[in-house]
């Protein structure tokens, strides 16, 4: 049995928050050591899991969804082509997976915006 079409405004937001919380755990990962970041950070590390960490939390709670999901699709995309394409064709096989998942989730929610469960939805019947 199919989920009903009428639950979509609501799995979108369970989609946003669930991306949120995922890309946030790179960040706390990067600068929290949990669990253990696998190399040191240097300055281009530093930049991406600031936006992991505070992209993460801005996309997991719903606030400036678009803006947000826009910039963190290209730090995925850009992310992809620098450090996983040059492995390998193949996402399974150069370990770029989770980035291109990501670009793509952070594209769908740019275009798609933040969904009833948000801090965007809040302020906009507020206005």
């Amino acid at each position: 049995m199919p989920i009903p079409a009428t639950w979509s405004p609501q799995l979108l937001s369970l989609l946003r928050i669930v991306a949120g919380l995922a890309f946030m755990a790179h960040g706390i990962s990067k600068f929290f050591g949990i669990p253990p970041f696998p190399m040191p950070l240097n300055g281009l590390l530093t930049v991406a899991g600031a936006l992991e960490l505070v992209g993460g939390a801005l996309i997991l709670i719903g606030l400036f969804t678009r803006p947000v999901a826009f910039v963190l699709s290209g730090q995925m995309a850009v992310a992809y082509f620098m450090f996983h394409a040059p492995k390998g064709f193949f996402p399974s096989a150069n370990m770029g997976e989770a980035a291109m998942l990501f670009c793509f989730i952070f594209l769908y929610l740019a275009a798609a915006g933040a969904g009833p469960w948000s801090v965007d939805a809040m302020r906009t019947k507020a206005a």
